[in-house]
Formats: structure tokens, C-alpha cells, sequence
């Protein structure tokens, strides 16, 4: 199945409306009225929904995949980067999804 995309809250908000119209199913913690909530709420909302989550908050989110991957639980991917221009984060990002399923990101953590 292709590969679904989760924008945490520090992800520019305007990065959703572009890969929308690239064609990507992907949905953006703003708008689905999630900021403030925890990285380990966000994980879990993404990985219940089945999608990938990208964030520029590095740190927290490699603790939480290794912690993910210790108890064995499973997550549909995380992109991690730091911060960019939209324009370079949207490049990069393409780049690292292109053709890929779901599938080739689950339990991962990719960096951009």
C-alpha cells in the first residue's frame, strides 16, 4: 500500500497542501487539531492511523523509536530531520518517499 504521512506540528504547515497536490495522502497535526499534544501521543496516533510520521524534533523521536522497538511495538515509520526551508524540506522528502509503501518505512527511522 503507499506510504500515508503524518506532519508533527514543528513541520511547516504549508509542506501538507504541497504533497497533496503531489498526489500523497497526508495529514498535518494542525489540522487535525493535535498541537500540544506529546511526541508519544503523536507516535501513537500515527501509528494507529498506519502513517509515517515527519518531524524536525530529532531527538525525542529517536528515543521514541528505540523505545517503540525495546517493547516490541510497532509503528509505520519516522522521518526525522532538522530544521529546513520548506522548499529543501519538501525536495528531501520526496526524495526519501518517492515510490515507497508503507511497508518499506514500518518500524524504521529515516533521517532527511
Amino acid at each position: 500500500m503507499k506510504l500515508k504521512l503524518f506532519l508533527d506540528e514543528d513541520i511547516h504547515t504549508g509542506l501538507s497542501h504541497a504533497l497533496r497536490q503531489r498526489g500523497y495522502d497526508v495529514v498535518h497535526a494542525q489540522d487535525l487539531k493535535r498541537k500540544g499534544k506529546s511526541d508519544n501521543e503523536q507516535l501513537a496516533f500515527s501509528a494507529q492511523e498506519e502513517r509515517c510520521l515527519v518531524t524536525f524534533n530529532v531527538r525525542d523521536f529517536v528515543n521514541l523509536h528505540n523505545l517503540y522497538a525495546g517493547e516490541n511495538r510497532e509503528h509505520w515509520g519516522i522521518i526525522v530531520s532538522r530544521q529546513m526551508p520548506i522548499g529543501e524540506t519538501l525536495r528531501r522528502l520526496l526524495k526519501k518517499v518517492g515510490l515507497a509503501t508503507r511497508e518499506d518505512f514500518k518500524n524504521r527511522i529515516e533521517f532527511l
